[in-house]
């Protein structure tokens, strides 16, 4: 593991040349990514099929596309985000002037996941860059070709003493771990979370934690019906329910729980078609202990629809399941898969009661034609972010944050807030010679009077 050491070591003396502080050198950096990923389109696209089985649409729609918006964005307010950022200064310090300037940590640490693996490696690496830092990127053993192209992207663009992209399995993480960089960027389930924060806090480094987390869904009597059960289906079974945001269960109002499973019914039919396990454009399991974990989970209720299995392809078909309790073993941890527990609700209030004797969401989604009972809803529920009226849209937004909170992580990046991540805000006051008001000196004599008026 000395190449791990040689390279924080290279980047160290990279970032202290201070080349990577210059606007002009990370707007070309931006730029050079963006053209890269835009020639090896193809490739990464073929790399997801390979990793996931994603659908080049899907596979665009969810990470090739997205990882360029960001970088579109990032490039329009760059130059803006940079600038020093004037503050009101209380009279008391008259006459002087107030700033935040935005600084680099140096050398951070990225650590991706396997389910969105372009993703959700790229975008935070876009906030590292526009903040003017180096970077070791480390992204999931599991997502093994998708891990290889983008290797072969950074590498050809740029050198490992600015980003290097290291590969590995859980040796390799413990190993960068021990080692201290300036921030650290993770992504992945809570109890690897937890490691690499007891890890960080050996060095005092501060981290972002994207975790995960039981995010709730739930339809109210007053629902669009057919509305929301074709935007769940769409948002549980992206990527066969492998995406942290994904609802992992239903809270449904009991008068409308019927209906609601026939429409869901009908869109998984309509979207997947007869057998979804066979489907070739239908994303599979990432590994075989996960399609193992997942049809263990099948036992945990009545299985009102799917549920079928390709071993052959790790493919299972989505699943409904009735009939869950709270003890049930689905209910027990994150589903990450295509498994859809369904409970009723009678009370709208029983509903928040139920989401808040558990952990923090890192999402929530409620589908309502009632204004007040989505505003009770924000009020009532803690959680990380999410829709009124549908499912997962709202981490596509670069102008909003996307993060968790307790349980399901700390910290937010996309858009700005990806760039103020990667920066140190740095408090500056700027302060006249012209004018040197003597109250402030011993001896104070009664000088507390004249303070209290400025105070008070």
């Amino acid at each position: 593991m000395n190449d791990i050491k040689k390279t924080l070591q290279s980047q160290r003396s990279f970032f202290a040349v201070g080349k990577t502080k210059d606007l002009a050198f990370r707007i070309r950096q931006l730029h050079r990514l963006r053209n890269s990923i835009l020639k090896h389109e193809d490739e990464i696209l073929h790399a997801l099929k390979l990793d996931l089985n994603k659908s080049a649409f899907e596979a665009y729609e969810t990470e090739v596309g997205i990882v360029l918006e960001e970088i579109k964005y990032t490039l329009n307010h760059l130059a803006g985000w940079t600038q020093p950022k004037r503050k009101a200064t209380p009279i008391v310090h008259f006459p002087a002037s107030s700033y935040l300037y935005s600084e680099p940590y140096g050398c951070v640490l990225i650590m991706a996941p396997w389910n969105y693996p372009f993703q959700l490696t790229m975008t935070p690496l876009i906030g590292a860059i526009a903040a003017g830092n180096c970077a070791v990127v480390k992204p999931s053993e599991y997502s093994f070709h998708t891990s290889e192209i983008m290797g072969r992207i950074l590498k050809e663009n740029f050198p490992s003493s600015y980003i290097n992209l290291i590969r590995g399995g859980r040796t390799v993480n413990q190993t960068l771990l021990k080692e201290h960089f300036d921030y650290i960027f993770f992504t992945g389930g809570v109890t690897v979370g937890k490691f690499v924060m007891e890890s960080a806090a050996k060095h005092l480094t501060p981290v972002t934690l994207e975790l995960g987390g039981k995010s709730p869904c739930i339809v109210d009597e007053t629902a669009d019906i057919d509305r929301a059960a074709k935007r769940i289906v769409w948002g549980k079974f992206l990527n066969s329910g492998q995406t942290c945001v994904a609802p992992d269960y239903l809270l449904v109002h009991s008068s409308v729980k019927g209906r609601l499973t026939c429409a869901i019914k009908k869109y998984i039919k309509a979207f997947y078609g007869d057998a979804p396990e066979m489907n070739p454009d239908y994303p599979k399991i990432i590994n075989q202990k996960h399609f193992d974990r997942l049809l263990s989970l099948l036992q945990s209720g009545h299985l009102t629809v799917g549920g079928q299995y390709n071993e052959d392809t790790l493919q299972i078909a989505p699943a409904l399941l009735d009939h869950v309790k709270w003890n049930s073993a689905v209910m027990q941890e994150e589903i990450f898969g295509p498994l859809l527990p369904i409970m009723e609700f009678d009370r709208l209030e029983d509903a928040f009661s139920m989401i808040n004797a558990h952990a923090k969401p890192l999402a929530l989604y409620m589908f309502t034609s009632k204004k007040e009972n989505a505003d009770d809803a924000l009020k009532a529920i803690s959680f990380g972010g999410g829709c009124i009226n549908d499912t997962i849209i709202h981490l596509s937004n670069p102008n909003l944050p996307f993060g968790g909170v307790g349980d399901s992580g700390m910290g937010q990046y996309h858009g700005i807030n990806s760039f103020l991540t990667f920066s140190h805000q740095k408090s500056i006051i700027r302060k006249s010679n012209m004018v040197d008001i003597p109250f402030r000196y011993p001896p104070y004599k009664n000088h507390i009077k004249l303070l209290k008026k400025f105070l008070g």
